[in-house]
């Protein structure tokens, strides 16, 4: 699992300074002297909200009848396989107060579509993918989590509370290639080298460790589909459907069918189709940071899609938020990320509607 609560966060996304502030729930206050009083009504702000994050299958198990899948038996080390957290789980929760008594406003939790099936030992013991970051179909949510209808309603009964919803979410790389999970197409990923982050290239051309596979990010150019994915939709009795709805993102946007914007078209169907808040996005500096402008742009217009066709489920004119970690920044970097030999400026500039970035080659006079 990459870039999980540690290093400085970056905003790909920030809120525009234009939007309306929102409001919550108004509660009553009880002084002393025993008085009603209304409390004040707080605006909602992104950049001021109470988050909490939560590892979906370390959190509460709601659902013990979905605690093994695929088969996944194997033994494994101290920690690393499932243990039963699930969305149902964190629903339940929702519905018991323990956020709201905490004075939380926006649940963060670890990514929930399909992981691999198989297992693969890190130095550190036999592991399973339950952290949610080794993927290995967007399209659909891993049963170990739960299923679509439980994450809408999850997402309906947080709003219900005043909540929002952050999903985390992996554009950089598939997950381990194992005996039950065979290596995506050579068009879609690369598999060496191993990252030596001496400088952009090498930070985000390059598999971040041994056994990662990492999506080409960086590139335009079209590919097929994977014939493993392909057969694994025909078995599920979804094969036409995947392809129809691809085919319409495709004409829509005019993108090429690059491995990036067949991702960005899963991720942002969660948005589309459940009405999800944000997004943290996983490896921020590991990917071509035009992908990151890409997935933002889809993903507020899935956003406000949503809306439209859901009048009576809207939360509030919140747009939709997206935002991201890298480890190595230092404050004396201001807005930009030092690549060595490249600044990366990952801050969306907030009289804009779109995400942008800005590079920079480093002065030869500033090499270290």
């Amino acid at each position: 699992m990459k870039n999980l609560l540690v290093g400085i966060t970056l905003f790909v996304c920030m809120c525009s300074c234009k939007h309306a502030n929102t409001e919550t729930k108004t509660d009553t206050v009880l002084q002393t002297d025993s008085i009603p009083l209304p409390s004040k009504k707080v605006p909602f702000s992104w950049e001021g909200a109470n988050v909490y994050f939560l590892l979906t299958d370390r959190f509460n198990n709601g659902d013990s009848l979905n605690d093994v899948n695929f088969e996944r038996t194997d033994t494994t080390g101290p920690l690393r396989g499932f243990m039963g957290g699930d969305i149902i789980g964190i629903t339940e929760k929702i519905k018991e107060g323990y956020f709201t008594d905490l004075g939380v406003n926006a649940i963060w939790f670890s990514p929930v579509v399909e992981q691999i099936h198989g297992s693969t030992d890190e130095e550190t013991g036999n592991t399973y993918g339950y952290h949610g970051y080794w993927t290995k179909d967007w399209t659909v949510l891993d049963p170990n989590f739960g299923t679509k209808k439980e994450l809408e309603n999850l997402v309906e009964t947080a709003h219900e509370y005043g909540i929002r919803i952050v999903m985390d979410v992996v554009l950089n790389h598939t997950g381990p290639v194992t005996e039950k999970d065979p290596v995506w197409p050579e068009e879609w990923v690369r598999t060496q080298p191993t990252c030596t982050f001496n400088d952009y290239e090498s930070t985000t051309e390059c598999t971040l460790v041994n056994n990662l596979p990492d999506v080409y990010t960086e590139s335009d150019a079209a590919v097929k589909l994977p014939d493993a994915l392909l057969a694994k939709w025909k078995a599920e009795g979804r094969l036409s459907q995947e392809l129809d709805e691809l085919q319409l993102f495709f004409e829509r946007t005019g993108y090429p069918r690059a491995p990036k914007f067949y991702i960005i078209k899963w991720l942002t169907d969660y948005v589309n189709g459940l009405g999800i808040d944000g997004f943290r996005v996983d490896t921020v500096k590991h990917v071509n940071e035009g992908a990151w402008s890409e997935l933002q742009k889809e993903a507020e217009y899935a956003f406000s899609n949503w809306k439209k066709m859901n009048p009576d489920k809207v939360f509030d004119d919140t747009p939709f938020y997206m935002v991201g970690e890298v480890y190595g920044y230092g404050i004396s970097g201001g807005r930009t990320y030092d690549f060595n030999d490249k600044k990366v400026d990952y801050f969306v500039s907030a009289d804009k509607d779109e995400i942008t970035f800005k590079e920079e080659e480093k002065q030869k006079e500033g090499k270290g």
